[in-house]
């Protein structure tokens, strides 16, 4: 098959096309203008990036905003009283303030906790949680495996946990049988509800609504929103979400290593931290053998924050909000539409599919992450890796393997508790001898490919995957071939020696 490693110009008649199909598009032209200006790296380096459920791209204001003000100060560790001290706490602080700001957050109510990503703010929940018997967890087959985690804190301290499944091919809850699910809550126990509200797997958004339903019933409410927060917006005012985790490198890209915990008040009381560390007590002692934590998102910042970073949280948020967010996600809806709708009417001459989806078939209730399982002309499986690899030929970024969330993965392939138990009666395995195993005993599939739009996104790059996607047509996996190379991409001094 053909791998060129560039494509030519958008194809008029498609952009056509699609404009009269997606004609909303328009609405964002100005987003051409934002990537040629900020985003021109991507175009000069000939990049087709559909990874953003991955990670966002930075804008070049942001890398100069941030540059110019670390360029023109001095900034010592937060928290002291020294003048450049205070200077650090001052735009940490302001930082904070504008983190709830963004998200609407009612005045008192919610806390911004700074952490290094969202797993790092989904742990801070899951070790504090006050859980023991009698009380439960639970949460949605399509978590992301930080939200999984939770469950063995749970599990640890003898509460009870329950998975709400979701249902194929589009990966859904079932809404007749969530109530059963939420009336699992114990009255005057401890009840903890966690669901994404956009699957990182299929791009599946769940109802909002379900926070109130929850709460209503006496859970408190976690929303993963890492994949959610890019593209749309989080109303806090509105909703009202008890923990809410979040990675401001999937919402613009820089920096990385910052996420946060947003908590109402009301909910972080309720945790009991296991531990404590510098900067999370008022006094603590040796000979005392005591220590009080601070009240607050301070109890809860371990250590010193990563406060040079921290005044490019506001500055990333600023730019978010100079583009708009009602304007990513028009843009986003509309390209992941287009793509959904082109990938699916691809088929071989023999009259199979290329691809089979997993999630919804069109834009409503769903983000912009689209993924699929590609099939040769014979019905047969294709690796994924071997379509990231030739993906990686055409200097297409996409994203192939399970997306540390195996339960919808497990849905979407079929996979059943029997199945799955298997692999874990034994040794531990890696994830290339679960698929090899998987695909040996079972002819079974366990990843998929992923792709994923965002603010950067234009019609130029779904064009040039829906193009690579067709050069798979008519043709078998054998002819395909298998994956050359599946080791790490950068080889280290000792490897190249």
């Amino acid at each position: 098959m053909n791998s060129a490693s560039a494509y030519p110009s958008t194809n008029t008649a498609a952009y056509a096309a699609f404009l009269k199909a997606y004609p909303a598009y328009n609405e964002t032209l100005m987003l051409d203008e934002l990537r040629r200006r900020e985003y021109a790296r991507l175009d000069r380096t000939q990049q087709i990036y559909l990874d953003y459920t991955g990670g966002g791209l930075y804008a070049d204001c942001q890398l100069d905003q941030h540059m110019d003000l670390l360029k023109q100060n001095v900034f010592g560790n937060p928290h002291s009283h020294n003048p450049t001290s205070q200077a650090m706490t001052c735009l940490v602080e302001e930082a904070r303030q504008f983190v709830l700001e963004y998200f609407n957050a009612p005045p008192g109510e919610y806390v911004a906790i700074f952490t290094q990503n969202a797993s790092t703010a989904l742990k801070l929940v899951g070790e504090a949680y006050p859980f023991e018997p009698g009380d439960h967890y639970l949460l949605t087959f399509d978590n992301h495996n930080s939200v999984n985690g939770i469950r063995e804190f749970a599990r640890h301290k003898g509460a009870a946990f329950t998975y709400i499944p979701v249902i194929a091919p589009e990966l859904r809850l079932d809404p007749a049988t969530i109530d059963q699910y939420l009336d699992l809550a114990q009255p005057g126990k401890h009840n903890l509800f966690a669901f994404p509200a956009q699957s990182n797997f299929s791009g599946v958004q769940h109802p909002l609504e379900l926070i109130a339903r929850a709460r209503a019933k006496g859970w408190d409410v976690l929303v993963d929103a890492a994949a959610f927060a890019p593209s749309n917006r989080l109303d806090l005012a509105r909703w009202m979400p008890d923990f809410v985790p979040l990675s401001f490198y999937k919402m613009f890209g820089y920096p990385s290593g910052m996420g946060c915990l947003l908590a109402r008040r009301a909910a972080l009381d309720k945790l009991n931290r296991p531990w404590y560390a510098g900067g999370t007590i008022t006094i603590s002692s040796v000979q005392g053998d005591g220590h009080y934590l601070v009240p607050g998102e301070a109890g809860f910042e371990d250590g010193t924050v990563n406060y040079l970073n921290i005044p490019a949280v506001e500055i990333g948020l600023r730019h978010l909000q100079a583009v708009g967010i009602e304007q990513i996600h028009t843009r986003v809806t509309c390209l992941a539409g287009w793509l959904i709708d082109n990938l699916a009417a691809l088929r071989h001459a023999t009259g199979q599919p290329l691809v089979s989806l997993h999630g919804p078939a069109n834009t409503q209730q769903r983000g912009g992450t689209v993924t699929v399982s590609f099939y040769d002309q014979n019905g047969i499986a294709l690796d994924d890796r071997r379509v990231e690899e030739l993906a990686n030929h055409a200097h297409i970024s996409l994203r192939t393997g399970c997306f540390c969330n195996p339960g919808a993965g497990e849905v979407a392939h079929g996979l059943t508790p029997d199945v799955m138990k298997q692999f874990f009666l034994g040794p531990a395995l890696s994830f290339q001898e679960l698929r090899q195993l998987m695909h040996s005993r079972f002819g079974k599939e366990v990843s998929a490919v992923r792709l994923s739009v965002g603010l950067a996104s234009n019609f130029a790059d779904v064009d040039a995957m829906l193009r690579f996607a067709a050069n798979f047509l008519n043709h078998t996996a054998e002819e395909i071939g298998a994956v050359q190379n599946i080791e790490a991409l950068c080889p280290t001094n000792r490897d190249s020696a």
